[in-house]
């Protein structure tokens, strides 16, 4: 009796423990398949805006030709690609937690007392942030320039709002936190100054070097491949200084930003060649004894054969 009565209660739970684990199994599948729906609906998205950046970008710098602009567009747009992947990654993120059971509300509640913490503990991060993001603002720095910054000079390679990335000339990659940024010299707006400081010796007709840096300058701006860079004629400042053994004259071009270096390279070339064919001495550090010069300026010959047969 007992074992007839025993049969059917078990044959009447294997039943119950098989839909109990297909309903949880059930459960499980359902969870995964919208976990799976968030994070390809997420990635779908960021693809979409970030393509959607990318196109308007395109468009604006289609319409605009300054190259200024052009740089700014690009900085923002990296910036709003960057702000969107971060914003869809946390959304997603939080809803995943929520389908995994994980409740959302203590930890929101608990993100206020952990913002303050985090807060006083990474001050210097929330200041990175809010320097970076008044750089932006501002247009301080765009991709593509060639600034110095926090004691580092290069072009810059990238701008968030956490740092900004240089490549100075020897190609060392210096990442600068944009809070140690207290001034910005930004060399590649508008227009730049190619400056160069001449030394002549001191027995030369200034009149004469003059005219001699005038014409060579003349010569190179009519160069077909200089002269499009240069944008106004040599300015002559004057007499810079006097050196122990030269006159300095210093003088400088206007030119199209970022090309002041090589103006400066080549026409100092140019201009050696110039001295050399007038007959101008580009002097350099030397000693000349004087002997017994009376007012007059008049000084005896100084023979060393004639020092030493006196000997």
């Amino acid at each position: 009796m007992l074992s007839e009565n025993k049969e059917p209660f078990v044959n009447d739970l294997i039943p119950n423990l098989d839909a109990l684990d297909v309903g949880r199994w059930t459960a499980v599948t359902q969870h995964a398949v919208r976990i799976a729906l968030i994070l390809l609906l997420a990635w779908l998205l960021a693809t979409v805006l970030r393509r959607a950046i990318r196109i308007l970008r395109t468009r604006i710098e289609a319409r605009i030709d300054d190259r200024e602009a052009l740089r700014r567009a690009e900085t923002l747009s990296r910036m709003f690609r960057h702000i969107v992947t971060v914003v869809i990654s946390v959304v997603a993120g939080m809803m995943v937690l929520g389908e995994l059971g994980v409740s959302l509300a203590p930890i929101l509640g608990a993100a206020g007392i952990v913002g303050i913490a985090v807060g006083f503990g990474a001050q210097s991060l929330v200041k990175d942030f809010f320097a970076g993001f008044f750089i932006l603002f501002e247009d301080q720095i765009r991709t593509g320039d060639v600034v110095r910054i926090a004691n580092h000079s290069g072009v810059v390679e990238e701008i968030t709002l956490r740092h900004t990335r240089l490549r100075d000339y020897e190609g060392n990659v210096h990442y600068v936190p944009n809070g140690m940024i207290d001034s910005v010299v930004n060399m590649s707006r508008g227009f730049a100054q190619a400056v160069m400081d001449i030394g002549v010796a001191y027995r030369e007709n200034l009149d004469a070097v003059y005219a001699v840096m005038r014409e060579a300058a003349r010569q190179f701006r009519a160069d077909p491949d200089f002269g499009p860079r240069i944008l106004d004629d040599l300015e002559i400042a004057g007499v810079e200084r006097w050196d122990n053994s030269a006159v300095v004259i210093r003088c400088r071009f206007k030119v199209v930003a970022l090309e002041q270096w090589s103006v400066r390279r080549e026409f100092l070339r140019r201009l050696k060649f110039a001295f050399d064919a007038a007959g101008i001495e580009i002097p350099y550090p030397h000693l000349t004894v004087y002997a017994g010069q009376d007012k007059a300026g008049n000084a005896p010959a100084f023979n060393l054969r004639t020092l030493d047969a006196k000997r």
